[in-house]
């Protein structure tokens, strides 16, 4: 069943990692320096110097298989949802080699920066993302919309879940 759709204000911050930065690290301080609600990424290019991704066999009972690169690598793409405190995030990225083969996986770490990472973040001040297991939309949080990560029982994944907040602005 699909999610309604909902309609939220937004704006857009640039973030560009130098060499020897993390990733993930890089994106997360940046969405606590904006100080929003949540954040998603439209766009990046770069480079890594070594990644460690999950792949995408992975399965609720096999959630474990991981591949370390330690290769220069070109960002292809990136995309991925980030909560205000960077606990909750959900992050993908494809990545070409010097042959031009590529992969891809699920963000885990160790993304570290060989040349630069220009990214392109999206973020709202009335939306929130959130992983249900670490937060729960409340009467205290003054917001337009919550969104949370519930248990999928057909995935075995905590999944993106929209839901209008009980509280506005």
């Amino acid at each position: 069943m699909a999610e309604r759709q909902q309609i939220f204000p937004s704006s857009v911050i640039a973030v560009r990692l130098h060499p020897g930065e993390e990733l993930t690290e890089g994106i997360i301080a940046a969405v606590k320096n904006a100080n929003v609600k949540s954040a998603w990424i439209q766009t990046c290019v770069g480079s890594l110097k070594s990644a460690r991704l999950r792949l995408a066999n992975a399965t609720a009972g096999n959630k474990n298989e991981i591949r370390v690169f330690d290769e220069r690598m070109e960002i292809l793409s990136l995309v991925g949802t980030i909560d205000a405190g960077g606990s909750g995030k959900h992050m993908h990225i494809s990545l070409g080699n010097k042959d031009g083969q590529v992969y891809g996986g699920h963000v885990m770490s160790d993304c570290i920066v060989f040349t630069t990472a220009e990214i392109v973040l999206g973020v709202s001040h009335s939306m929130e993302f959130r992983y249900s297991t670490l937060l729960v939309c409340s009467l205290l949080i003054i917001l337009l919309f919550c969104t949370s990560r519930e248990m999928d029982i057909t995935t075995g994944f905590h999944e993106l879940c929209i839901k209008k907040a009980t509280s506005e602005k």
